[in-house]
């Protein structure tokens, strides 16, 4: 698959062939979903808890005799029944990480590359660099570019001035080469890629 390069100002520096075992996949839209689900559970912190009968401080007396009262029989006040008892079954401190094997995880992230070359929406850069950390001028740039929403990667680490400028522009992220991954590439519309990230991928791919 050919594509133009282009430079930060939208001007033509070439093409490149990309690479279609990584780019030219026919996307399957359940392994996708699988890599989403699998990083959306192993980022929750799972740190909700809620008291249990044994976490309850009171009284574990019985409450009045086992007969001849006409009343339901009671023992604990410690009990999920009673107001202020504990609660019965509910969430305690966990992972909510499952396990996906690493080929099916590489093999998503090739689906959500192929599935974004096939929708037009990928922009391949010379490189992303620029003289100061201005975001202003950063944003006039992208807005002569068109780009509104857009996940930029670039290779081994971003240059320091263009991480800093595009740091606080709203719905623009950017990522060295080694953390790309599935839920950042389909929540951004469009995914920019220098010709440094491109190599890093095809060298992790081989």
């Amino acid at each position: 698959m050919k594509i133009d390069i282009t430079s930060l100002d939208g001007e033509a520096a070439g093409s490149i062939d990309l690479d279609d075992a990584i780019f030219g996949l026919v996307p399957r839209e359940d392994l996708i979903a699988r890599m989403v689900r699998y990083q959306l559970a192993k980022r929750r912190a799972g740190t909700h808890q809620t008291l249990g009968r044994a976490d309850i401080w009171r009284t574990g007396k019985k409450l009045y005799k086992q007969k001849g009262t006409g009343a339901a029989r009671h023992g604990s006040a410690r009990v999920p029944q009673f107001r202020g008892g504990g609660r019965a079954f509910g969430p305690v401190v966990r992972s909510h990480a499952h396990d996906l094997p690493k080929k099916l995880r590489a093999l998503a992230l090739k689906h959500a590359l192929s599935a974004k070359a096939q929708d037009g929406a990928i922009i391949v850069w010379q490189e992303a660099r620029v003289a100061d950390a201005k975001t202003k001028s950063l944003k006039a740039s992208f807005a002569k570019l068109g780009l509104t929403n857009a996940l930029i990667i670039d290779g081994s680490a971003p240059e320091a001035n263009f991480r800093l400028a595009a740091r606080n522009i709203p719905q623009i992220d950017v990522l060295p080469a080694q953390g790309i991954n599935v839920y950042d590439i389909l929540r951004r519309k469009k995914l920019v890629l220098t010709k440094a990230a491109i190599d890093a991928l095809e060298a992790r791919f081989k």
